[in-house]
């Protein structure tokens, strides 16, 4: 059985003894204190599940005392003890947090009525949290490990997820798991009942970021949907919305955004009705935004209002120590995905895993070891199975053999960009090839999204 704690906040000893016998009896952990102020250090130092407060205490009233314990603890259930004449006072005060109250002289029964109701509810929250712990560790497989990095992480993750509506800017190299910290702090916020959407601002056409962030009215331009739609900033009412690669939104979307942090006001486009909604603004980029900013590329005002709280995701080669245990994680992830036995990684795939450099961050990683696990048999995943034997630590191979060869610089100059274009458009098609022309097979050869991989290999068709 669940042993619940209790404290007890009364001047009448009387009153205050009794009511502790009488909880002990029935298996609660109870402290009692005289005044507000000792039952305050106490709270500060250990939480209890509930507190028994009188209102007519001697220095600071109960009245105070609420508001300060919903401030510093909001999970403590406290329940009100007042005298008959008081109970106006106390039934405004349930309006500041608390939970219930009794009347003097209290009676066992409808206080373990209220006890029993309560407890419920702290029950629940637990079950709740253990929940989302369970989610958390189940989905957020990058952030597995106890490299100093990546516990500074979580541990802000942590602290800026207890506001339910403060702008964060995540920022850090691709592949690093900038949307799993947006989804960590989702879950862990007050919003986790809402919706968390995500938007890659990188893979809309510049001209539709508006719309789709905060919807059209009817007619508002050709092709337009005839009922009108709402937009993402809509969707994510009540949670998060995540705008992932947000240093590529347009000029006019910066503005509406920017009215919409200060305000939280907005207009669908071709609207003229003024929407309001309450949500908080998760925003990522693997671009330096506040160097965008001083070369005029991107809004300062609008900087600073995302980066309330700012967080920078280490890259792989920067945790180092958290390498093989991501791998293992991953290797039995997808043993599982394609039917396979895998229970080991070889030392010398370990060793070869250490020593690369990651350019693509976590997402690489598990890209390398879902391959390796496709691929080959096991139980044991080996180091010609990662295809990292002829890597030389920089993150690339020293003798690529796919056969497309580069133009030397002559005296004449070389059109770079036309040389980038042709060797990743061949890249493009070598990966359609081996995948048998599913593109999101495709994209997991390039350490890409299958949105980025789509996006970039339009470009390429509006070339030819």
């Amino acid at each position: 059985m669940t042993s619940y704690s209790i404290y007890i906040v009364d001047d009448e000893a009387v009153a205050r003894n009794g009511l502790k016998l009488a909880l002990k009896k029935k298996n609660f952990e109870v402290a009692t204190f005289e005044t507000a102020e000792a039952a305050l250090k106490a709270i500060d130092k250990r939480p209890p599940d509930l507190v028994l407060l009188d209102i007519g205490l001697p220095g600071m009233s109960g009245v105070e005392a609420l508001e300060i314990i919903k401030e510093r603890h909001p999970e403590v259930i406290v329940v009100m003890i007042t005298a008959y004449e008081d109970v106006p006072t106390v039934v405004s005060s349930m309006k500041n947090g608390a939970y219930e109250y009794v009347v003097k002289p209290v009676r066992m029964d409808a206080l373990l009525v209220i006890l029993r109701n309560a407890f419920e509810t702290i029950a629940m929250r637990k079950e709740i949290q253990a929940l989302h712990e369970k989610y958390l560790k189940e989905n957020l497989p990058c952030f597995i490990g106890e490299s100093d990095a990546i516990q500074d992480v979580m541990e802000l993750v942590d602290k800026a997820a207890q506001s339910p509506d403060t702008p964060i800017l995540i920022q850090g190299d691709t592949g690093t798991g900038k949307e799993m910290i947006a989804k960590a702090i989702h879950y862990k916020s007050p919003n986790f009942k809402g919706p968390m959407v995500a938007v890659n601002c990188a893979a809309m056409p510049g001209e539709l970021i508006e719309s789709e962030l905060f919807g059209y009215e009817r007619g508002a331009f050709t092709g337009a949907e005839r009922s009108g739609k709402e937009g993402l900033v809509e969707k994510a009412a009540g949670g998060t919305l995540f705008l992932d690669e947000v240093a590529d939104l347009s000029t006019q979307a910066q503005v509406k955004l920017l009215r919409f942090l200060d305000e939280g006001e907005y207009y669908r486009v071709g609207g003229t009705k003024k929407r309001t909604v309450k949500n908080r603004i998760v925003s990522a980029t693997n671009r330096d935004l506040a160097g965008l900013v001083e070369d005029g590329e991107f809004r300062n005002d609008l900087y600073h209002r995302f980066a309330v709280v700012k967080l920078e995701v280490p890259s792989l080669s920067r945790r180092r120590d958290d390498i093989i245990p991501m791998a293992k994680n991953f290797m039995v992830e997808c043993s599982q995905k394609f039917n396979k036995t895998f229970n080991s990684i070889s030392p010398e795939a370990e060793a070869a895993l250490k020593e690369y450099d990651w350019p693509g961050n976590v997402r690489e990683l598990k890209n390398l070891i879902e391959r390796g696990v496709l691929l080959s048999d096991g139980p044991e995943l080996m180091l010609e199975d990662l295809g990292l034997e002829n890597t030389n630590g920089g993150g690339c191979a020293t003798t690529p053999d796919n056969g497309h060869n580069l133009p030397p610089v002559s005296a004449s100059g070389i059109d770079l960009t036309a040389v980038i274009e042709n060797i990743e458009k061949a890249y493009f098609e070598d990966a359609l090839k081996l995948a048998n022309g599913n593109e999101s097979r495709a994209a997991l050869l390039l350490n890409l999204t299958r949105d980025k991989f789509r996006y970039r290999r339009r470009k390429f068709e509006d070339i030819r």
